[in-house]
């Protein structure tokens, strides 16, 4: 596999591929609304079918190929990503606690100052 990512324009074979998967797709839906008389699983049935029919048919397509080559891209980068140990995290999470519990008292503090203030300097105010 190459590091570039290609992005060449879809042929006209490949736009009616997806043109006639999105039709699937809604033809899919609007049979779960048609068969509103029906039982739940054939109404599921239909959408499920509707949307696996449409899947395949993108498959195999230009866009099913590169999608799948997306995937294959996205898994060897999520192997390179350096999770934290327990350690590391309990620690960071204790920073996180702390900052949180600093700013919450220094704005506490300002609030309780701007409120003196206010009502100080225009005599309303609680």
């Amino acid at each position: 596999m190459t590091d570039e990512i290609k992005t060449a324009d879809a042929g006209t074979a490949d736009q009616v591929k997806l043109t006639i998967a999105i039709l699937l797709a809604l033809a899919g839906v609007a049979g779960y609304y048609v068969l509103g008389n029906e039982s739940v699983w054939l109404r599921w049935g239909c959408v499920v079918a509707g949307l696996a029919l449409a899947a395949l048919l993108l498959a195999f397509a230009d866009y099913g190929r590169r999608f799948k080559v997306f995937v294959e891209t996205s898994r060897i980068e999520l192997r390179k990503v350096v999770w934290p140990t327990r350690d590391e995290a309990g620690k960071t999470t204790l920073a996180v606690f702390i900052f949180v519990a600093v700013a919450s008292v220094f704005f506490w503090g300002l609030d309780f100052f701007l409120a003196w203030a206010t009502r100080y300097l225009t005599g309303q105010g609680g």
